[in-house]
Order: C-alpha cells, then sequence, then structure tokens
C-alpha cells in the first residue's frame, strides 16, 4: 500500500474505513499513516468499551490511550489481522478492568477475564437532519447515556457491545468470555430495565450514544503518537507475516 492510499483511508470517513489486513501490513511496514488511520477507525469503538466499563469519561479516555500503547507495541501478537477490531476491543476492556479493579479492590463478577478474540461489525451510518431533529437526538442521548449508567455492571457491558457497538450475540460472548445464553439474559434483562419512557430515544438515538467527537479522536492520536515517538522513534514496525 503506498502514500497515496493511506492517505486517502485516513480521509474515509470510520463507517467506511479501509481493509484491516491492508492497514496492518502497511504499519508493520512502518508506514505512520496506516498507524493514524487504525486509531481514528476504532478509537470510538474502544472509548466505548472503556466507558462501559468505567463509567467515567476522563478515566476512559486515559484507558483508550493506554490500550493504543499496549497494541502497537506488541503489534507482533496480532495473529489474525482480519480480527483487528476484537483484538484492541479485548486490549481496551483488559486495560479497563485492570483499572476497575484496581480502584475497588474488588474482583469482576463471574471472575471471567476478557480473553477470546472477537471481530466487530461496522457502526450505523448517522444521517444528520434538520437542527431541531439533532437537538431532540441529543437531548436524547443524554437521556440514554444517564440511563446506561445506572444499568448493573453486567448488564451495561453486554448492552453496549450489543446495543451500541452492534456486535452480534456470539461476538459479545467472546469478548466477555460468557456463554451466549448468558449474554441473551443479560441483553434481555437491560432493554426491559431501559423501556417505557426511552423507548422512542432508544430507537433515535443509540448509534450516537457515548460518542468519541473529533476534537477528543485529534488528542488520542496526537498523545499516542508522541509518547510512541518519545519511547522508541517511528512507529514500531514488525516483520511481515
Amino acid at each position: 500500500m503506498n502514500l497515496d492510499n493511506l492517505t486517502s483511508l485516513f480521509q474515509t470517513p470510520q463507517r467506511e474505513a479501509a481493509d484491516d489486513v491492508s492497514l496492518v501490513a502497511a504499519l508493520r511496514r512502518g508506514e505512520d499513516r496506516a498507524f493514524e488511520a487504525i486509531m481514528r477507525r476504532y478509537n470510538q469503538r474502544l472509548f466505548r468499551v472503556a466507558r462501559s466499563i468505567l463509567r467515567n469519561e476522563a478515566e476512559a479516555e486515559d484507558a483508550v490511550q493506554e490500550s493504543w500503547l499496549r497494541a502497537f507495541t506488541h503489534l507482533e501478537r496480532l495473529q489474525d489481522p482480519a480480527r483487528l477490531g476484537g483484538w484492541l476491543a479485548r486490549i481496551a476492556a483488559n486495560e479497563a478492568l485492570d483499572r476497575l479493579r484496581r480502584r475497588s479492590h474488588l474482583p469482576l463478577d463471574e471472575g471471567h477475564p476478557i480473553t477470546p478474540e472477537a471481530e466487530m461489525v461496522p457502526e450505523s451510518v448517522v444521517v444528520f437532519q434538520t437542527p431541531e431533529f439533532e437537538k431532540r437526538r441529543s437531548e436524547a442521548r443524554a437521556l440514554i447515556e444517564r440511563a446506561v449508567d445506572s444499568l448493573p455492571e453486567n448488564f451495561r457491558v453486554v448492552f453496549v457491545l450489543r446495543a451500541i457497538e452492534e456486535l452480534s450475540v456470539e461476538e459479545t460472548a467472546r469478548v466477555l468470555s460468557i456463554p451466549p445464553d448468558t449474554v441473551k439474559t443479560r441483553f434481555h434483562r437491560a432493554k426491559k430495565l431501559l423501556r417505557g419512557d426511552l423507548r422512542e430515544a432508544l430507537d433515535s438515538a443509540l448509534p450516537d450514544a457515548f460518542g468519541f467527537d473529533g476534537e477528543r479522536c485529534d488528542r488520542i492520536v496526537a498523545k499516542v503518537t508522541a509518547r510512541l515517538r518519545s519511547a522508541s522513534g517511528p512507529v514500531p514496525r514488525t516483520p511481515p507475516d
């Protein structure tokens, strides 16, 4: 992949992002734009995963930054570039869980580590309409985020992965290392808790919940880039497969 192709990928909206296999191959050749394109593609997803566990935006942002550092300095551990999204989500979840354990000194329910890879599915396209429509979406989004934050932890993480990140039952089960039936049960109970007044809000605003705006995304990219280059010079290369 040449620089022109990477520039095109970088400028493409994340919901039309380029093939992960090509990006990983370019990254392993040391092409810096692949490094940035991957971060911009998955920043929001990692933030949503971390925030669903930590329920704190600043701490989730720090967790995302550390997750990128872990990923890029251990890129050789990615065995299947086609599963890049699941590999990154697993790193972010484990980083958030480590922070949660240090904060609370309590084990997570069932004591399951998040270990299996899980391939992510693309997010829904957001269609911007009138200012009035956007105002209603913003209000509904805030209502949803407060309601989701109030869910019990196990329900909350499953709900974010299934409803907001749009993972399948099987993908969610692999990410959380729990049986698919447990995913179904927790998702059903989470939705039941959120029904009623939230029904219309859920339909209209779920794709935007826990958003990762441009300024925050830019900040993460800049911080991770600076820290990596300070530690090791250019973006680390790994031998081709």
